[in-house]
């Protein structure tokens, strides 16, 4: 089973670094991974997808919480959350079938974002079965190239305001200590 973990971090070098090894050192295949600041420009939020059973992902998350720079790890499959990926297609785009590849990108609320005389790139965002499915209607005009980011992760509701207030006590224990 897939298994969607949120993890923040202090944004530092080498942090990535030291997670990514750590999945590598266990032989722990790595789904797809997305990292960038939070709202605090000292901590990056890391969304990590991992296949694995219950047991497997609780040794992962122990292991991530052994790491210095990790602040807090949570296994978000079961909680309701909104997720999301970005995918940029670029797509083989004759005159005669633009028509047709447009009414595709309709459907999917996606949008063009570039237009050339033989290719169209095309912008969709959504879960990642919004995102097969797009990349598989339009594969039969030709992919050209396809860029794909991981899913990136937020709890609904309350839960997250519980993750914020953890991180304000751990920022005031560390700027205090």
């Amino acid at each position: 089973m897939k298994h969607t973990l949120a993890v923040l971090v202090e944004n530092r070098p080498g942090v990535l670094t030291r997670v990514a090894g750590l999945f590598a050192r266990r032989g722990y295949n790595i789904e797809s991974l997305a990292v960038g600041p939070t709202e605090n420009p000292s901590i990056s939020r890391m969304t990590i997808v991992v296949e694995g059973d219950e047991r497997t992902i609780e040794q992962v998350c122990k292991q991530l919480n052994k790491l210095i720079d990790v602040i807090k790890v949570s296994d978000i499959t079961e909680d309701p959350h909104v997720g999301r990926e970005l995918v940029l297609i670029k797509v083989n785009a004759e005159p005669q079938v633009r028509g047709e590849i447009m009414q595709i990108v309709e459907i999917f609320r996606a949008r063009i974002v570039d237009v050339s005389r033989d290719t169209l790139i095309i912008e969709a965002t959504g879960d990642e079965d919004k995102i097969n499915a797009i990349e598989s209607a339009l594969r039969p005009f030709g992919i050209r190239e396809m860029a794909r980011t991981g899913k990136i992760a937020l709890v609904r509701g309350a839960r997250g305001k519980v993750l914020e207030a953890g991180l304000n006590s751990q920022e005031t224990a560390t700027q205090t200590g």
